[in-house]
């Protein structure tokens, strides 16, 4: 081995072992004690939060020879619950964005916030099943309100409210029953006791707050526990192939245009019939790597003569549902943006849930991309400022703006996976957030931010209920975000 090479394996060696670490920010004159290092907490927090989307997985570095070879471990599931968190994949290989120009973030002082930045907040099931289920339109509406004043008076002026988690509506649906969330038992096709998504999109115009609908789209059930309607189209399609029972959770199957004819029929009704700002897909797209998953469809599809293997195969299932979904989107109305939110770990989307975002952008199939960006700036495999500069980057030239998704649900607690430089970064930063704002507004295709999730970061001491030590850290961290909105 010459000596060039010997070089460069000691140089990833030493990433690999380090880590990427960013520098840390400085004080800014509007930030609230923005070096203040606070008592750490136990190493065995509790990770496990309920809610979607999920966190990108970590990853295991080893070195084989003279090449890098990366690959996933154990799904990191702080964003799911125990009962949600997804199973282990097989390992995929992922690249690591050490390789990247490092970005600095230092930043001493507040960047400017471009013109129209989004400022949104991601309102999932979760919350809804708080505020919507067993309420009447009145207390609904009453409930929902308040969270849009909270929002609006923060210093935001976009909800992201999910209207479709489990193939199911909150609203008046031609295609879909009507969902758990109204009370508790999913029911049949036109049976909603009130249209949820008209009182909310009534109550943000009421606030001038611009108003996304969120949709899982292949989704259909979490558990066995959970039962279909009858008039729920995953029953039949059951039975055909076009929806899939995989380790006991129902999945519309990407495969088929049968499930994809149904889920842009879905958006369909949704963008003619309600005044929303946008349509928006979170991460759950191919819900496992196993080749079983969708064996029968990829078969049929090498006997017809197909030459793209099972991963490209998958990618393009996906894509082909994305463009037709913007395609009729623009056709009703060409104002009403389609964006998504896949995961921080690039390698996830193309290896996991082969999703290729940088296809979506460069073909103009989505509007805006929103990465998961639950990271610290020291994390080891995806250091939040050079992953997102790489998002960025791909974005360039396509009039793709790039949003920044941040997690309000991690304070307090160790990142177990974001390496030894980073796994404290959570515990010890009272203005993170504010900082990863910053640090988005110098991207030439920033566009906005959305944090995840509304309860994580209004209801704080419900959701850190428990930890009491948190909540003023998670004040001052709020405080510090909202001086620069």
């Amino acid at each position: 081995m010459n000596a060039k090479k010997l070089l460069a394996l000691f140089t990833a060696m030493v990433v690999l072992t380090m880590g990427v670490a960013c520098q840390n920010v400085n004080d800014a004159p509007q930030i609230i004690d923005g070096n203040q290092y606070l008592p750490t907490t136990s190493a065995e927090a509790d990770e496990s939060i309920p809610s979607p989307p999920p966190e990108s997985p970590s990853v295991d570095t080893s070195i084989s020879g003279s090449s890098q070879s990366v690959t996933s471990s154990k799904s990191e599931s702080q964003s799911q619950s125990k009962s949600e968190s997804k199973e282990e994949e097989k390992p995929v290989k992922t690249s690591t964005v050490s390789s990247l120009e490092q970005t600095s973030s230092n930043i001493s002082h507040t960047v400017e916030a471009p013109p129209n930045e989004v400022r949104s907040m991601w309102i999932s099931y979760l919350e809804l099943e708080k505020i919507l289920t067993n309420k009447t339109q009145s207390e609904f509406t009453k409930n929902i309100a308040e969270q849009f004043d909270t929002c609006k008076n923060f210093g935001l002026n976009t909800v992201v409210v999910q209207v479709r988690p489990f193939g199911d509506a909150i609203y008046n649906s031609e295609y879909f029953p009507s969902s758990y969330l109204f009370n508790g038992k999913q029911g049949g096709i036109g049976e909603e006791p009130f249209d949820a998504l008209q009182i909310m999109v009534t109550e943000a115009r009421n606030r001038g707050l611009r108003i996304e609908a969120w949709i899982n789209p292949y989704r259909v059930t979490k558990d066995r526990s959970w039962q279909i309607h009858n008039d729920n189209p995953a029953k039949t399609m059951l039975k055909t192939g076009d929806a899939v029972d995989y380790k006991d959770k129902i999945t519309y199957n990407p495969a088929s245009r049968m499930a994809q004819d149904l889920i842009v029929s879905g958006v369909y009704e949704i963008v003619k019939n309600y005044d929303i700002d946008a349509i928006h897909f979170d991460d759950y797209f191919y819900p496992t790597t196993d080749e079983d998953f969708d064996r029968d469809q990829y078969n049929l599809y090498k006997q017809s003569g197909g030459k793209k293997s099972l991963a490209q195969w998958r990618r393009n299932n996906v894509t082909t549902l994305m463009r037709s979904v913007n395609e009729t989107i623009k056709k009703v109305n060409k104002n009403i943006l389609f964006g998504i939110s896949p995961q921080g770990n690039n390698d996830n989307n193309l290896n996991g849930q082969y999703v290729d975002v940088k296809e979506l952008m460069e073909e103009g199939i989505i509007d805006y991309l929103c990465p998961q960006m639950y990271f610290g700036f020291n994390n080891k495999i995806c250091p939040y400022s050079q992953t997102l500069q790489m998002f960025n980057d791909m974005a360039k030239k396509t009039g793709v703006k790039i949003y920044t998704g941040l997690a309000t649900y991690k304070f307090g607690k160790v990142d177990t996976w974001a390496g030894e430089n980073g796994k404290n970064e959570w515990v010890n930063s009272t203005d993170i957030l504010a900082r990863q704002v910053n640090d988005a507004r110098q991207l030439s295709e920033y566009g906005g931010f959305i944090l995840f999730r509304y309860d994580s970061t209004f209801n704080y001491k419900d959701f850190y209920a428990g930890n009491s030590s948190v909540y003023t850290q998670v004040e001052t961290e709020l405080k510090n975000l909202k001086n620069i909105l």
